[in-house]
C-alpha cells in the first residue's frame, strides 16, 4: 500500500536512528530537493522530538512548496509497523513501548504518513529508484552497524501477520555460535556479516596473528573500514575476515533464496565498501549451498541508491511507490 500522488507531488522521507534523524524532501522522480538531520538521542519524550523536527522541516516545506500541500510523510524507523503505524519496543531508540508514531507526525504536520523499518523502506526505495526497478520478487539486505532485511514477493514486500516480517539479520547461521552483544542469541547472521560483527571476527583473528597489520591499530580502531583498508594493502589476516564473513553471509543467503527463489539479492550498507573481499565469498558460499534448481539464477548486486540519500529515498517511496 502506498498513497497514489500527482506527478508534480513532493513528499518528507524520514529515517529515524538510534543517534540521528535524517530528512528531506523528495519529488516525485526521486530527487531529494533538500535535507537536513536532527539528533535523536537527546530528546527523551517522543512529544518533544516531533516538535523539533517539524520545527527543522518547517523552513524547508516553506522554501519548496510555493504553497502547494506536502502530499505525506514516510518514515523508516526501527521496529516500525506498517499496518498500524506504531513503533514497538524499540532498543536503540529513547522512547520504550508501543509509541503511536504514524498518529502523532499526521496530528503534527496536518498530512498523511506512513512508516515502516528502516529495511523495509530501504527495499522500497530500490524498487523505485534504485537498482530493484521492474523487479517483483528480490531480497533487500542492509550491512550496516547492524544487519536488516526487506523481502519483496510478488511485487509486494512481506509483512506477516503482525507487521514484523523479516527479521533475517537475526537468523540463525552457527548454532551456538557468537553471542549477540543486544539480544543474546547465539550465532545470529548480525552476529557475524555485520560491521559489528566484522570488527569482533578482526580482534580475534589479529590476537592470533600477531604479524597481521591490524595489529598496527589500537584496539578501538579496528573496524570494517581498518580492515578493508588492510585488506587493500594485502594483508592475509585481513582477507581473511572478510572471506570468513562472506561465507557466513553467503551460507545464510543460499537459505534465504530457497525460502523465496528471488530473482535478485541487492546489498546495501557501509560494510559493503568491502567490495570483492566480501562479495566473492558470499556468492562462492551461496551457491555451494543451493539445491540444484536454485543455482546459477540469483543476482548478488549492490544498491543502486546514493548511500547518503538512500535512506530518505526509501522513506519517501512508501507514500509515492
Amino acid at each position: 500500500m502506498s498513497i497514489v500522488q500527482p506527478s508534480d507531488a513532493i513528499v518528507l522521507g524520514i529515517d529515524i536512528g538510534g543517534t540521528n534523524t535524517k530528512f528531506g524532501l523528495v519529488s516525485s522522480s526521486g530527487e531529494v530537493l533538500d535535507k537536513g538531520t536532527l539528533r535523536t538521542n537527546i530528546y527523551k519524550d517522543i512529544n518533544d522530538f516531533i516538535d523539533a523536527l517539524y520545527n527543522e522541516v518547517l523552513p524547508l516545506l516553506n522554501k519548496h512548496l510555493n504553497g502547494n500541500p506536502l502530499a505525506g510523510i514516510g518514515v523508516g524507523v526501527p521496529n516500525g509497523n506498517f499496518y498500524t503505524g506504531t513503533v514497538e519496543y524499540a532498543p536503540n531508540l529513547p522512547w520504550k513501548g508501543v509509541i503511536p508514531f504514524s498518529e502523532l507526525i499526521t496530528n503534527r504536520f496536518g498530512v498523511p504518513c506512513l512508516i515502516t523499518n528502516d529495511a523495509n523502506a530501504a527495499a522500497r526505495g530500490e524498487m523505485l529508484f534504485g537498482a530493484a526497478k521492474g523487479m517483483r520478487d528480490f531480497i533487500m539486505i542492509t550491512l550496516g552497524t547492524g544487519v536488516g532485511s526487506g523481502i519483496v514477493a510478488n511485487g509486494e514486500l512481506v509483512y506477516g501477520h503482525d507487521g514484523f516480517a523479516g527479521e533475517l539479520g537475526h537468523t540463525i547461521v552457527k548454532p551456538g555460535g557468537r553471542k549477540h552483544w543486544s539480544t543474546g542469541s547465539e550465532g545470529s547472521l548480525e552476529a557475524y556479516a555485520s560491521a559489528t560483527g566484522i570488527a569482533i571476527t578482526a580482534k580475534k583473528m589479529r590476537a592470533e596473528f600477531p604479524e597481521s597489520m591490524l595489529n598496527d591499530y589500537p584496539e578501538d580502531a579496528i573496524n570494517s573500514k581498518t580492515v578493508f583498508e588492510c585488506a587493500s594493502k594485502g594483508d592475509a589476516i585481513a582477507i581473511e575476515v572478510f572471506r570468513y564473513t562472506g561465507q557466513k553471509l553467503g551460507e545464510a543467503l543460499a537459505n534465504f533464496v530457497m525460502f523465496s527463489s528471488p530473482e535478485a539479492i541487492l546489498l546495501f550498507g557501509g560494510v559493503i565498501r568491502a567490495g570483492d573481499f566480501i562479495l566473492n565469498p558470499a556468492k562462492l558460499h551461496m551457491e555451494r549451498n543451493l539445491l540444484p534448481i536454485f543455482r546459477n539464477k540469483v543476482k548478488i548486486v549492490f544498491s543502486g541508491l546514493d548511500e547518503s540519500d538512500a535512506a530518505i529515498l526509501g522513506a519517501s517511496a512508501l507514500i509515492l511507490g
